[in-house]
């Protein structure tokens, strides 16, 4: 399953949705997708763009858990968040999320 992130090449995620959610660290995520941008600062502290060959975009994200939202006291640092969003137009782009995951869980 081919695709590019955000660290590769602008791409477009406008419109795209809460799919489905993953249990796994920050790290793990990064080593599959690269560096993540820091999200819009507020409701996530991390992103990751994802864009598949034939166009299925994806993104994973944090969801008002983090720093952003929570604050210092009671928000989890990005580094120690494991609950994870899916988010993309339909189902299919958590589908490949998780199955890149899980097709790579045995290295992480």
């Amino acid at each position: 399953m081919n695709f590019k992130t955000h660290n590769d090449k602008a791409i477009n995620a406008v419109g795209t949705s809460y799919q489905g959610r993953v249990i796994i660290n920050y790290f793990a995520l990064k080593r599959l997708f690269g560096k993540p941008h820091d999200g819009d600062q507020y409701k996530a502290d991390a992103e990751w763009e994802i864009e598949f060959e034939d166009g299925v975009v994806a993104t994973i994200y944090n969801y008002k858990n983090g720093i952003s939202y929570l604050g210092r006291t009671h928000g989890i640092p990005k580094s120690r968040i494991v609950e994870w969003h899916v988010g993309g137009h339909t189902r299919e782009a958590f589908e490949r999320v998780n199955a890149i995951i899980a097709a790579n869980m045995g290295g992480l």
